[in-house]
């Protein structure tokens, strides 16, 4: 791929989260501790899931899922910025970027897809709960990750080769911990009106359309709650969403919301600090919240770590 100024790029440099030295002991502390909690989190999960018959239906197999994708997710920036720090070096290869890019927008796509289909599995089992099982059978709930998957791939790599058409100048400082696709562009020097329109499509498609999905999903939820005449029936009916509810909110509040707003004012600074509270901090915080208020996560552990 050919720069702006005739040479051939071989590397990237990522600044990281500061440039004070004093600071990077703290920062490569830090998120060692919560790549490792989030790594043991979603794992604890996933065995739990596994190992526990009674857990081998549909709602705990997207949720291992979930904490499959998290992991994927977060050890595609994390470690390689962890060894930045211990190195002193902030130096990616131009392939390693492009890796990283691939393989970070299959994740970040594929969360997105496992809690929309979560979220219609909450839907059947509230409004339809008679069916639930018929509808919900194995054979749906493989096709549904399946096609997570396949479309989370196509999604990536069509960036992926969007970005490999571009020329790109001398100025190849990335303000970032990681290859994001929006840092990357600002690289360019050849036009991104194309990459562009495809990121504006493909993130009102990808993004706007599981929202309104989900949103979708919890206003049948709400109103078939409401119409449980028992108050112990909806309190029932209610934490079995109330945990997909926290991590939704938590994986849009901070993708979208904070990112978006931090993107719109151009501010590095802003999009960095979001960046980490999506791709961090929430794939941290899943299994906590989908393990404290879950008495049948808590019953697996103990009889796993029982044995």
């Amino acid at each position: 791929m050919e720069p702006g100024n005739g040479t051939q790029i071989s590397e990237f440099l990522l600044l990281g989260l500061s440039q004070s030295v004093e600071l990077q002991s703290l920062i490569f502390g830090l998120f060692l501790s919560m790549y490792l909690v989030t790594m043991f989190g979603n794992l604890l999960i996933i065995l739990a899931v596994s190992s526990d018959s009674h857990l081998h239906t549909p709602m705990y197999f997207f949720l291992s899922n979930l904490s499959l994708v998290d992991i994927c997710f977060t050890s595609t920036t994390v470690p390689k910025m962890l060894v930045n720090i211990q190195t002193q070096s902030k130096v990616i290869t131009y392939e390693g970027c492009i890796t990283q890019l691939y393989f970070y927008t299959i994740f970040a796509v594929l969360d997105n897809f496992i809690l929309t289909v979560m979220a219609y599995d909450r839907f059947v089992a509230i409004c339809h709960p008679l069916h639930y099982m018929v509808i919900m059978n194995s054979r749906l709930c493989g096709l549904l990750v399946l096609l997570s998957w396949i479309m989370s791939a196509m999604v990536s790599l069509l960036h992926s080769l969007m970005v490999l058409r571009l020329s790109f100048c001398s100025d190849l400082e990335i303000s970032h911990f990681f290859c994001e696709l929006n840092q990357v562009l600002q690289l360019a020097c050849s036009d991104i009106f194309l990459n562009n329109i495809m990121i504006y499509f493909l993130t009102g498609l990808l993004g706007g359309g599981p929202l309104a999905g989900i949103l979708y999903s919890y206003s049948k939820i709400v109103s078939c709650i409401c119409g449980i005449p028992s108050a112990q029936g909806k309190y029932k009916a209610f934490s079995t969403c109330a945990s997909h509810l926290s991590v939704v909110s938590l994986f849009y509040g901070t993708s979208l919301g904070v990112y978006l707003s931090s993107a719109a004012t151009q501010n590095a600074h802003s999009s960095t600090t979001a960046s980490v509270m999506y791709t961090v901090v929430t794939p941290m915080l899943n299994p906590f919240i989908y393990s404290l208020r879950n008495n049948d996560i808590k019953r697996a552990l103990q009889r796993f770590f029982g044995r």
